[in-house]
């Protein structure tokens, strides 16, 4: 360790408290040092009070208002053990239900075995006068919580790992924490709590789990099928999953073998012999494969509506609308009429929406009750915005909270609509299907009534979804589903070039770069800190001056997240020009970026327990999704809180959440999936093969509805169109869906 950054330990006895955040343990407190020195220390001690003693390892800091600070990185902590020091901990409010006076009651009767009285024989406590057995019980109780949030945090603490851990152990697992965390290490690496898988491997060993233990193995197996369904697979090939396991903690393959194969026979895991590969899932993704399979082969085969006047009920549209639909479209029009399930795809311009609407349109004349959802709520609202009807993000369609099940390697969401509780509707059209998972898949068909009817659109050659699997596609590859494949433009507007250049990259071809018409544009440059200026005056200064376009307008965009070119230095970047530090923002370092208010973040992963509240509507719940975009508005130091508007969702993060926040003015194709923007500035360099690939081009052009800047290479543009490299995901839905279509 550099010695300007090793920790430093003092130890003394607390004083008072200056400031607590309850939510997260950050304190603030006054501690005299065993010299008699007064100091000031800020750290995660959750029910701090005057009368403990701390050991506190950190390292000096000068903060701009309050000056010289101990910042504690690991605390051991004591409580008080003399009856003075007990009456000071428990005069300070440290226990809720206990003030001065009741403390002076509990202490004269018990002295210094007043802590152990209140944790283990609170009965007695109601043997003082004035102190009802309701009261001991609630004394009891909270003094327990304390207990065990200490003593969790000690414990973990002692292994090297982050309070914040602790923190977050005990709020999802309440009393239960140290339980769960001594019968299973591992659990402190799932997401909820943060941790790496290396950090609960060394805690693991540490706490004696032998190296080849199959607990240890398992875990290992767990965690090598979480990282592949993040990856995008549903299933691991199982040569693959015991060479990578074997790898990640060194043993022997056999031992991997046998563990492998117990957990078969437990059930734990699932295995077959499919799509030519020795298939291993996890059971979770296993069911939902089967069960898509199973219900949307029943779905492709019911018929609807057999009597009903078709060609009448189109021309009344046509009437309605003004319009004379193509072929395509019309074609689309009669499944939807006929048909329970539909599957629309097609490029930017080929009428998708027209079909949206017509299709709600057609189901209106039917009588059936018709619910709109999107993946995002930027496609939500871009859906409602386009039919004029209300559509909600699947999420919030669906009700979904969080599980509160450990054992869950992955999808630990529920939803409260589902096989038992089903969506109140006749039909559900779902746009932008291409994003969705397989998982999320999973539970909207579960919560559809058995008559309801489902339309699917999108557009296939979009990237696939983040999550496990990738339904759309295979859905459309399956040969079994009705599906209408819209090839026509019909979009003849002031931007046509980016929707004629965005089909002609589609097509293998290269559009003419240097033409610079229509809202088709590239900027050349060859080194990327002429680009990154480039860059930053656009979204600062020309796009907003000479075309009026406002920076809330404007998205940029890049195929990754690291390099000159990266999201992560472009935002740097950005952040200087559009958001430069003063001294009326507030602001807070994490890691290398520094958060400040009046930036524009996205969430990077779903959060579904976070309150947030609209205060326009005075609507509120739960829940924000990985690519929701907002601003700062506030950064509270003292609280560590940061308070982001999310659209006018307003939710209050700590800071030990920071790492779900990044900033977005600049962001990863991936992450602009189902999203449009009204200008569009693509930072394109040379780099791995893996992100240059054509898909990524063309749904980075296709986000743009007026205007595409590709600010960089052209050479390495062309590279993109002549890369079709994909990696191909690992899943067999479409195979179980020719399976039960009859086709095999």
């Amino acid at each position: 360790m550099d010695q300007e950054n090793e920790l430093l330990e003092i130890s003394g006895t607390v004083e008072n408290t200056i400031f607590k955040n309850e939510e997260n343990g950050y304190t603030v407190l006054r501690l005299k040092s065993d010299s008699d020195e007064m100091l000031t220390v800020v750290g995660c001690f959750p029910y701090a009070a005057p009368g403990e003693s701390m050991i506190v390892s950190g390292q000096w800091t000068n903060h701009s208002v309050h000056g010289r600070q101990f910042k504690a990185e690991f605390t051991q902590r004591l409580l008080p053990t003399t009856a003075e020091s007990i009456y000071r901990f428990l005069a300070g409010g440290s226990v809720k239900g206990v003030g001065p006076a009741t403390a002076s009651l509990i202490v004269s009767r018990f002295g210094d075995k007043t802590l152990d009285v209140m944790l283990n024989s609170w009965q007695q406590l109601a043997e003082i006068r004035g102190i009802s057995q309701a009261k001991a019980q609630q004394i009891h109780k909270s003094f327990q919580s304390q207990a065990g949030i200490r003593m969790l945090m000690e414990f973990m603490c002692s292994y090297g790992l982050s309070p914040i851990l602790a923190m977050r152990m005990y709020k999802y697992y309440g009393d239960q924490a140290m339980s769960y965390l001594r019968g299973n290490p591992y659990i402190i690496c799932k997401d909820i709590i943060g941790a790496s898988f290396a950090e609960a491997d060394a805690m693991a060993l540490q706490l004696g789990i032998a190296e080849h233990s199959k607990d240890r193995i398992e875990a290992a197996i767990f965690y090598v099928m979480g990282q592949n369904a993040d990856n995008g697979h549903c299933f691991v090939p199982r040569e693959k999953l015991v060479e990578v396991t074997a790898n990640v903690i060194d043993v022997e393959y056999e031992s991997v073998e046998d563990c492998i194969n117990e957990l078969i026979l437990l059930g734990k895991l699932e295995f077959e012999y499919i799509a030519d590969r020795n298939a291993c899932y996890l059971p979770e993704l296993y069911e939902d494969e089967n069960y898509l399979a199973r219900r949307f082969a029943d779905m492709s085969g019911r018929r609807m509506n057999d009597r009903a006047d078709v060609d009448r009920l189109l021309s009344v549209l046509e009437r309605n609308q003004g319009i004379k639909y193509a072929d395509m479209q019309r074609k689309a029009l009669e499944l939807a009429a006929k048909n329970q399930f539909l599957a629309i795809t097609g490029g930017p311009g080929t009428g998708k929406t027209t079909c949206i609407r017509a299709i709600l349109a057609l189901y209106e004349q039917l009588g059936l009750k018709t619910l709109l959802t999107a993946p995002t709520g930027r496609a939500a609202k871009r859906m409602t915005e386009l039919t004029g009807k209300e559509a909600s993000t699947i999420h919030r369609l669906l009700g979904a909270k969080f599980s509160e099940d450990v054992n869950r390697v992955i999808n630990r969401v529920i939803f409260t609509k589902n096989e038992s509780e089903l969506l109140d509707c006749d039909a559900v059209i779902l746009d932008e299907s291409s994003m969705v998972d397989i998982g999320l898949m999973d539970a909207l068909v579960r919560a559809l009534p058995p008559q309801a009817r489902l339309v699917m659109v999108g557009d296939v050659d979009q990237l696939p979804p983040v999550g496990p699997g990738n339904v759309f596609s295979a859905l459309l590859r399956s040969e079994v589903m009705p599906v209408v494949r819209l090839t026509e433009i019909f979009r003849q507007t002031e931007n046509s070039r980016i929707i004629y250049n965005a089909h002609m990259i589609n097509r293998g071809e290269y559009p003419r770069l240097g033409e610079n018409q229509d809202g088709f544009y590239r900027l050349r440059r060859l080194q990327a800190d002429s680009a990154l200026d480039t860059i930053a005056q656009l979204f600062s200064v020309r796009l907003p001056g000479k075309l009026n376009i406002s920076p809330e307008e404007i998205q940029v965009l890049s195929p990754r997240r690291k390099g000159e070119l990266g999201t992560v230095n472009i935002n740097r970047r950005l952040q200087e020009v559009l958001n430069p530090a003063g001294i009326d923002k507030s602001e807070k370092q994490f890691g290398d970026a520094i958060f400040r208010e009046g930036d524009r973040v996205m969430q990077i992963r779903n959060n579904y327990d976070i309150m947030w509240k609209n205060y326009q509507s005075g609507e509120s719940g739960a829940g924000i999704y990985n690519g929701d975009i907002g601003r700062v508005v506030n950064i509270n130091n003292e609280a560590e809180t940061i308070t982001v508007d999310f659209d006018g969702r307003v939710a209050v993060f700590g800071f030990e959440s920071l790492g779900e926040l990044e900033h977005a003015w600049a962001i990863t194709v991936h992450k602009s999936q189902g999203s449009e923007y009204r200008a569009v500035i693509l930072a394109i360099s040379s780099g791995s093969p893996l992100l240059l690939t054509r898909g990524v081009l063309y749904t980075a052009v296709t986000r743009a509805k007026e205007y595409i800047i590709i600010v960089g290479d052209d050479q390495v543009v062309y590279q993109m169109i002549d890369n079709v490299q994909q990696s191909k995901r690992c899943t067999a839905l479409g195979i179980r869906l020719g399976r039960q279509g009859g086709l095999e």
